[in-house]
């Protein structure tokens, strides 16, 4: 069976979680893109409701590593309203990755807390990975680098998750490094990289490049990150570069070469801030600003900035739908298709539907 092959979409549809799921394993971030739209529009045309979950979890990951957590957080706020539909219990992946790359500590923590109680009741260890993934970027994140480095140790301990255990890899390979915990940061790196190599991946190698150059010091550490951020400009995961660009440019302060690491740091603070990563941007600001040079945390102005959803629920209302037949289309109720028409209207400064279509345009 090959995909795009001509199989019919109710089969396709129903096998398309794998390879998603075997494309984000192997570091593939191009067909992980295409396969999970491609997951999500399938479940959309044929109203397949107990699956929307799953494929729209698979999606929001997706949309957290290419930096794009706006319309992850609507991915996500569908995504609930279709396991309310259902009645579904899938544990809350999404919005615990999320709200670690968003930095915000007291959420993720709840979030997590709440996904390990879950995985006992269950008795796997898929959940407790997850947990352990999301708390170790929260933790890098904040700068409390030994609580990253237990969380990510957690996920290295349960054979289930490969996906989870290559991300952790990396996490654990910062916090322990940050921490001064050689030969953990080192045991993980050479984990990391046998998985890396074996992808063959810009996105893996920039990753394996970015986890050595920790690791190493002087003329060998200035290539691997340049190498890092060479590779990681060529994919879509941009939550990476970003991130690269962030460790290349403290390793630079630390070396002195405060004019370099301006550069970096405010390419890092940029695409950080810009993305939605605030603890990450706080972290780049904090090192720009001991470099001597101070930034101001930007206010986001979101008038006239609709969702992703806000903007499907508006177009349909501008074509004429009613809010019930809105509501079918989405997975969504009525109710809730009256709440985002509000914010639309809000935020478009308009208090009619008649005057969606001169607004949208």
């Amino acid at each position: 069976m090959t995909f795009g092959s001509g199989t019919p979409i109710d089969h396709e549809m129903s096998w398309l979680s794998l390879p998603a799921m075997a494309a984000s394993g192997m570091w593939d971030d191009e067909r992980w893109e295409t396969l999970t739209d491609r997951y999500v529009h399938l479940c959309r045309q044929l109203g397949a409701l107990t699956e929307l979950p799953l494929a729209l979890t698979s999606r929001a990951f997706v949309l957290l590593f290419t930096g794009e957590l706006t319309t992850a957080g609507s991915v996500i706020e569908e995504l609930q309203a279709a396991m309310n539909a259902t009645g579904s219990n899938l544990a809350q992946y999404g919005a615990l990755g999320l709200a670690a790359f968003r930095g915000c500590e007291t959420e993720a923590s709840a979030l997590a807390d709440a996904t390990v109680r879950d995985a006992a009741q269950r008795g796997e260890g898929l959940g407790i990975s997850a947990a352990g993934w999301a708390r170790a970027v929260l933790n890098n994140g904040l700068g409390y680098y030994r609580k990253a480095l237990a969380a990510a140790q957690t996920v290295t301990e349960y054979p289930e998750g490969l996906v989870l255990r290559n991300w952790a890899l990396a996490e654990l390979v910062e916090g322990a490094s940050r921490c001064g915990v050689s030969e953990t940061a080192a045991a993980a790196y050479r984990q990391l990289a046998e998985m890396a190599q074996g992808s063959g991946t810009d996105w893996a190698l920039g990753v394996q490049a970015r986890s050595h150059a920790l690791l190493t010091m002087g003329e060998e550490a200035d290539g691997l990150y340049r190498e890092s951020i060479s590779r990681l400009s060529q994919v879509r995961v941009q939550s990476e570069l970003a991130r690269a660009h962030l460790l290349y440019g403290e390793w630079l302060r630390r070396e002195r070469r405060r004019g370099e690491a301006r550069t970096q740091l405010r390419t890092a603070h940029s695409l950080l801030e810009g993305m939605g990563m605030a603890a990450f941007a706080e972290r780049a600001r904090r090192e720009l600003w001991a470099t001597g040079e101070t930034t101001r945390k930007r206010s986001v102005e979101t008038r006239g900035e609709l969702t992703v959803q806000e903007s499907q629920v508006a177009k349909l209302a501008r074509d004429g739908l009613t809010n019930p037949e809105i509501g079918t289309r989405l997975f969504i109720s009525a109710r809730t298709v009256e709440y985002h028409l509000s914010k639309v209207f809000n935020k478009l400064d308009i208090t009619s539907r008649s005057q969606l279509d001169r607004a949208l345009s």
